[in-house]
């Protein structure tokens, strides 16, 4: 994401939490922030990304006093509603703009711009932010108040989850029936099933490996955030809930920072 936007020709001030992540873009020509607020001072729109509700909220208290008025905030982190919303009061209690926008996609889809975006928030920030957006992505949406997009990505995320818990169960069930895996992709493939996903993870789940594009202890995560919105919401939520506990198990089976593909593990596969 951070490289496309320096192809693009905006200038870049980073900062992570380990430092040697932005090795890469300081090579490129970015300049390294020693603080997340110093980053925030030093650009008029900073974009986050984090892999928890409470690494994002962590890192908006952190970059809290490098905003201001003029200045905008876009967490592109997939979180609940309830701490999207905690950061955006927080945001805008210093005068910034925010903005929600988590991404669909995963590792090939961000270093290609090709990611779809979710955003909520505030409006004018969109309109400031839509450029760099399309630089990153393929595709973007507003959808109107702060807690929408982070809602958005759940459903997205938890539909994705059972899919794949799905896909998974159809490989196991080809293979106990002395069918063969590669045909049973062959015939999705041709069919209104078909979807890139399973052409793009069924080859490496068939030979048992697992190459992370989007860790597994994240796809849980999601599942679990989106069952509590359903919680919250009332809706039954049957499909989710059974995938959510195979990603579980495959967790304790310690496919955490496997692609999430490794969730076939939990149906018998190595």
């Amino acid at each position: 994401m951070a490289l496309n936007l320096m192809k693009a020709g905006h200038e870049l001030t980073v900062w992570n939490r380990t430092a040697a992540a932005c090795q890469p873009l300081v090579d490129a020509g970015a300049t390294l922030a020693g603080s997340a607020a110093e980053a925030c001072a030093a650009s008029d729109v900073t974009f986050v990304m984090v892999s928890t509700p409470e690494a994002a909220m962590a890192c908006a208290e952190a970059a809290a006093p490098g905003l201001g008025a003029g200045k905008g905030y876009v967490d592109v982190s997939t979180v609940d509603a309830g701490t999207s919303a905690a950061i955006s009061k927080l945001v805008k209690g210093t005068g910034a703009e925010f903005l929600e926008a988590p991404v669909s996609g995963s590792k090939a889809p961000a270093e290609q711009g090709a990611l779809i975006f979710m955003a909520a928030g505030d409006e004018p920030l969109y309109a400031r932010v839509k450029g760099p957006l399309e630089v990153m992505g393929k595709a973007h949406f507003f959808l109107g108040d702060v807690g929408a997009g982070a809602k958005m990505k759940l459903i997205v995320n938890s539909v994705m989850g059972s899919m794949m818990a799905s896909f998974a169960e159809g490989l196991s069930l080809t293979e106990a029936a002395a069918l063969d895996q590669d045909t049973l992709l062959q015939i999705i493939s041709l069919g209104a099933i078909n979807t890139p996903m399973y052409a793009l993870k069924g080859p490496n789940m068939i030979k048992g490996v697992y190459p992370p594009a989007f860790p597994l202890k994240h796809q849980q995560k999601d599942m679990r955030l989106a069952l509590a919105l359903g919680d919250e919401l009332a809706p039954e939520m049957p499909v989710a809930a059974a995938a959510n506990e195979m990603y579980k198990t495959a967790r304790r089976m310690g496919k955490d920072d496997e692609d999430f593909s490794a969730v076939i593990a939990a149906i018998g596969r190595k």
